[in-house]
């Protein structure tokens, strides 16, 4: 346990450090790649230079030094980071580097500010949620290896099949080429991809896994990303996936990882809705049909919106479940529909989404909610599912990237 003396001193430093915050973690970058290059491998590019990364910490410290004196509050937000480090095969031998630039980049950013005393108390308090991370891993690590045909690291696997699902999305089919067993997952959860880019050092992607377990093969299926800019870069993986990755190829793959999860099995008695945003519903479509696999009764409401036809993957999908089964309700809505899109019935509704048409194709009032989609439609949700009065203990989302607090227009 953190000192009382800690405690205090952190909580009296907490509006100074996050006036700074994100500043603190722009140092702190910098210098663990300059001083421990070796590190940078397990970070997406794309995210440090949008930002991204740096500011996902910086709300991380922030939150934590907030709760220091209640780390218990920090609970799913440390299970999100044990999950997403397992899935890149970090160690605990890793964290002392990690420790000791984010103590020197305070230094640099608060100069004598950052009093002997302070830095004695933040690293004490580093170290604590160093530990409670690491057990957390440790854990993960052992259930991994633990299930039938469970694995740690990276694994090969064959691409066997490779289907178009849009323009922008294609799925692929993967199976281990040691012929072993498959572990199972839960729907939602994500694998690892990892490449030797002839080009580019590329960080390991998590992709959803967007069908349900079947004992047999894993499919991933991925948007094609474009570049941020010119000289940014992005989309590296996901168009090697598209133009280069064919049947017959090895990936190596990570175990599945992840704490966005839907237990099919479990009989909540609740109806349960769907709300997937472009790319979004990959992992949405696994709960859907893992769920009307397990428990057919359960009342499914999927929503899913889109641009337009072009661009809806795994429609098809969507529309067997919905012809094949009573219980599971389905609406389509593009907010740019394609000639036709509308009048020949590709589509429900045509806009963005909004309270009405949720609370008028749902029971808000005693559904649970999953929702998946890029920031701005996950933020729409939200105030949406605020505004209907839905409590947070029935809303459960997912971030692709790094998690960040979701704004709700007010």
């Amino acid at each position: 346990m953190l000192s009382a003396k800690t405690i205090e001193i952190v909580k009296q430093i907490t509006p100074a450090v996050a006036a700074n915050a994100e500043t603190i973690t722009q140092c702190f970058y910098k210098r663990m790649f300059a001083g421990n290059p070796e590190v940078k491998a397990y970070f997406n590019a794309a995210h440090q230079h949008s930002g991204g990364q740096q500011r996902a910490l910086a709300g991380a410290i922030c939150a934590y030094f907030t709760h220091i004196d209640n780390p218990g509050a920090l609970g799913p937000a440390i299970e999100l980071i044990a999950q997403k480090h397992c899935s890149l095969g970090i160690q605990k031998e890793q964290y002392p580097i990690v420790g000791k630039h984010l103590l020197d980049a305070i230094k640099e950013v608060m100069g004598d500010a950052a009093t002997p005393e302070i830095i004695a108390a933040v690293a004490e308090a580093y170290g604590f949620l160093a530990e409670v991370c690491i057990d957390r891993e440790a854990a993960i690590y052992d259930e991994q290896l633990a299930l039938p045909g469970g694995w740690n690291g990276y694994r090969k696997f064959e691409v066997f099949r490779k289907e178009p699902e849009s323009s922008e999305v294609v799925s692929l089919y993967l199976r281990p080429v040691d012929k072993n067993p498959l572990p199972p997952y839960l729907p939602g959860q994500y694998l690892t991809v990892r490449i030797d880019h002839p080009t580019t050092p590329t960080s390991p992607r998590n992709y959803s896994i967007s069908d349900r377990p079947n004992g047999e093969y894993y499919r991933i299926s991925v948007k094609r990303e474009s570049a941020l800019a010119a000289n940014a870069p992005g989309g590296v993986v996901s168009n090697y996936l598209h133009d280069v990755v064919q049947v017959g190829d090895q990936l190596e793959i990570g175990p599945p990882c992840g704490e966005f999860t839907l237990d099919p099995t479990a009989d909540g008695g609740r109806p349960v809705v769907l709300l997937a945003g472009g790319i979004g519903v990959t992992p949405l479509l696994a709960m859907a049909k893992s769920l009307v696999a397990a428990n057919p009764a359960t009342p499914i409401y999927f929503l899913q919106a889109a641009r337009n036809s072009e661009v809806q993957a795994l429609a098809g999908e969507v529309r067997k479940l919905a012809d094949q089964n009573p219980n599971f309700h389905s609406l389509v809505l593009f907010d740019q529909p394609l000639p036709g899109d509308v009048e020949e019935g590709r589509c429900d509704a045509e806009g963005l989404l909004t309270v009405e048409t949720v609370t008028d194709f749902v029971p808000v009032a005693d559904a649970e909610f999953y929702f998946c989609g890029p920031r701005p439609f996950m933020e729409n949700v939200l105030s949406i599912l605020n505004v209907a009065g839905v409590p947070e203990s029935r809303i459960h989302y997912e971030f692709f990237g790094p998690k960040q607090q979701l704004e709700v227009a007010g």
